[in-house]
């Protein structure tokens, strides 16, 4: 079954804890349909999640590549604030940064524990740092200039309904998919913002 996202833009990373316990070459290679499987749903949100961590290693990283389990994660607001839930979890997913209850390595070695954190200043700013050099970069995203329909607000309230017809829900399932897809299709370009630290 083809998945109705686009594959691009995607990310590869290397990750040498993969490659310490055989997990091949330890390159993964992530499209927003991993993401999509481990959020359960697409939304502008988790669509977000994955740009900001393309233009955020794509900064930190440049023609090298990323390294899964070499970079701090630090999240503006608190943990179960607004929709720091999902992001946190698809940047879990690519950077490999956890909080408490992340791996705790190995002989000192490949720890993901509190290599995520969350401020209490509720800013919008998402703050990616390396763990080798110290390279710092603050990242923000922001979906209003990739405008929904006008009908999926009207669609979203029927949708919910008990008994409602299947062709209205068909129809705000394809205005909703349409967003994002529009949203991953530009990339980042409108709608992240990447500043050095």
């Amino acid at each position: 079954m083809s998945s109705p996202f686009p594959t691009t833009p995607s990310i590869t990373l290397f990750d040498p804890l993969a490659q310490f316990l055989g997990a091949g070459d330890g390159e993964f290679h992530y499209t927003f349909d991993d993401v999509v499987r481990l959020s359960g749903h697409a939304c502008p949100t988790v669509a977000g999640a994955f740009l900001m961590v393309i233009h955020a290693m794509d900064a930190l990283y440049g023609e090298e590549m990323p390294v899964r389990g070499g970079v701090q994660v630090s999240l503006s607001g608190a943990v179960d604030q607004g929709v720091n839930g999902p992001i946190s979890q698809v940047f879990t997913l690519l950077t490999g940064a956890t909080d408490e209850n992340g791996f705790h390595g190995l002989a000192g070695q490949f720890a993901r524990d509190h290599l995520m954190e969350f401020h209490s200043a509720a800013d919008g700013v998402f703050t990616f740092t390396r763990t080798d050099n110290g390279q710092s970069v603050q990242v923000r995203y922001d979906a209003s200039s990739i405008m929904p329909n006008p009908e999926m607000a009207v669609l979203m309230k029927q949708a919910l309904q008990p008994g409602c017809d299947t062709t209205v829900r068909q129809q705000f399932s394809d205005l909703w998919r349409d967003r994002v897809i529009r949203i991953l299709q530009d990339g980042g370009q409108e709608t992240v913002t990447v500043q050095a630290v």
